[in-house]
């Protein structure tokens, strides 16, 4: 059997090591855990990547410490749009989704798409009505609501700024979840999920679910899912380039991904991480920012996760 592995993110940037109190940074460790674990289990059993990254972001996304689903930040009008991708690097069949709101598990009805379509990318209000054609349930807005989310989006909804998660500050936290995987059988995926950003406007769509910016997978290559300031990652095809390095350039995944991270968008004004795996489930973690809350384990009995560098 081949070795298998999972990685998770939570975000890029973290909390300042000031504002991390030990009781918060133990309940974003235990949900962490419970992701990485949840992904591992379905790898465990012989299941796909594409259903390990998919369970994997399910269970970030309901927790409320992370910007994606439950946790998703307020938008200027004070609603929730959130986005998610979802890519299978064996069949390079992609699902993702745009502008939704009131869906629980927006990783799942990227996944739909994929499944279900013919299509790739659905968003706002189609999307809305494809989510109504599958029964999806609605959540109401109170499901959404955060105190610290709503607090955040308070200091600066009259103006026109809008912030990256948990302060204004650079070293704010990017808010995204994201999982890549590598199954036994040698198929790769990649998921990943977002609430986007605080007061953001006029259906503002960042990286996370356009493929082969914040996302993308390819057993050829790697599966990579990203977080960071979204606007960089889609100019500079972050994801995509990853993979690119790799196969033009003949890098491992961890030269390409540091690559990157530490050079490619740093140089056009970036910043943030990424996680990707490759085929032989090789996994690389790199980030430019104070801290990205991240997590991997391996069927070789490798495991780790972390906030800090």
């Amino acid at each position: 059997m081949k070795k298998y592995s999972i990685a998770i993110h939570g975000g890029a940037g973290t909390l300042i090591k000031g504002l991390m109190t030990p009781e918060k940074e133990t309940q974003y460790t235990a949900a962490l855990n419970e992701a990485l674990e949840k992904g591992y289990a379905v790898l465990e059993n012989n299941g796909s990547a594409m259903d390990a990254v998919e369970t994997a972001v399910m269970h970030l996304e309901n927790s409320p410490l992370f910007n994606a689903g439950r946790g998703s930040v307020f938008t200027n009008d004070g609603t929730h749009e959130m986005d998610a991708a979802i890519m299978d690097g064996q069949t390079l069949d992609a699902g993702a989704v745009s502008l939704i709101s009131g869906i629980k598990n927006p990783i799942s009805l990227a996944r739909d798409i994929l499944d279900k379509t013919e299509h790739v990318f659905l968003a706002g209000e189609g999307a809305m009505r494809f989510a109504k054609s599958l029964d999806y349930a609605l959540e109401k807005p109170e499901y959404f609501y955060d105190e610290l989310r709503y607090q955040q989006w308070q200091d600066i909804k009259d103006s026109d700024a809008f912030q990256l998660d948990h302060s204004a500050k650079k070293d704010s936290k990017f808010g995204t979840v994201g999982a890549v995987a590598c199954d036994s059988n040698g198929n790769i995926a990649a998921a990943t999920s977002t609430g986007g950003m605080t007061n953001k406007r006029w259906g503002r769509v960042g990286d996370s679910p356009m493929i082969g910016a914040g996302n993308y997978a390819n057993n050829k290559t790697c599966a990579v899912s990203c977080t960071g300031s979204g606007e960089f990652f889609i100019r500079g095809v972050v994801a995509y380039d990853v993979s690119c390095l790799m196969e033009y350039k003949g890098m491992s995944v961890e030269e390409a991904a540091k690559e990157v991270i530490n050079k490619r968008i740093v140089a056009i004004g970036g910043d943030g991480g990424l996680i990707a795996v490759d085929a032989k489930g090789n996994i690389a973690m790199p980030f430019n920012t104070e801290g990205m809350y991240r997590g991997y384990k391996t069927s070789e009995g490798q495991k780790e996760i972390s906030i800090y560098k």
